[in-house]
């Protein structure tokens, strides 16, 4: 498993040529109340035709509308959207990038089209007891963040 350290210290050693491999997956999970689904609309077709994600191995795992409600009340406009990346640093390469952040992002912002709060996770491993009933979500592709343009750092 890449650790924070272990990720740092290849970045700095200057004797490496190569990244880190990006074989943990991790899930972004995008969750908050959406006021204007118009430019919503507008914000997922200017992802999707950027190629960030096709670049990045970047997919959604669900539909951000519920199927059901188990417990509680949502607030009316809620949703959650979960995108799957090959590793942290892609989640990164994605949210850093030039393409998103000057280009993308500002389409659901100022009005906000939607509050919210975004969060990455490591997926959790497969239970031995569901080897070879389900896949192992595992990537068989690389996917090189290194073609996509971090945007300017903030100061």
């Amino acid at each position: 498993m890449i650790t924070p350290m272990l990720m740092m210290a290849a970045a700095t050693d200057s004797t490496s040529t190569t990244a880190p491999p990006c074989d943990a997956p991790v899930v972004m999970v995008i969750a908050g109340p959406t006021h204007d689904r118009e430019r919503m609309a507008a914000y997922g077709k200017a992802i999707a035709d950027s190629k960030l994600y096709e670049k990045l191995g970047g997919y959604y795992i669900n539909v951000p509308r519920p199927l059901a409600t188990f417990e509680g009340t949502p607030p009316v406009g809620y949703t959650v959207l979960m995108v799957r990346f090959p590793c942290l640093a892609n989640a990164e390469a994605f949210w850093n990038s030039k393409e998103y952040q000057e280009n993308i992002k500002p389409l659901r912002l100022s009005p906000s089209a939607g509050d919210y709060t975004v969060t990455v996770y490591p997926e959790a491993p497969l239970r031995a007891d569901l080897a070879g009933k389900v896949g192992d979500n595992g990537y068989i592709a690389t996917f090189d963040a290194s073609g996509v343009e971090p945007s300017a750092p903030k100061p």
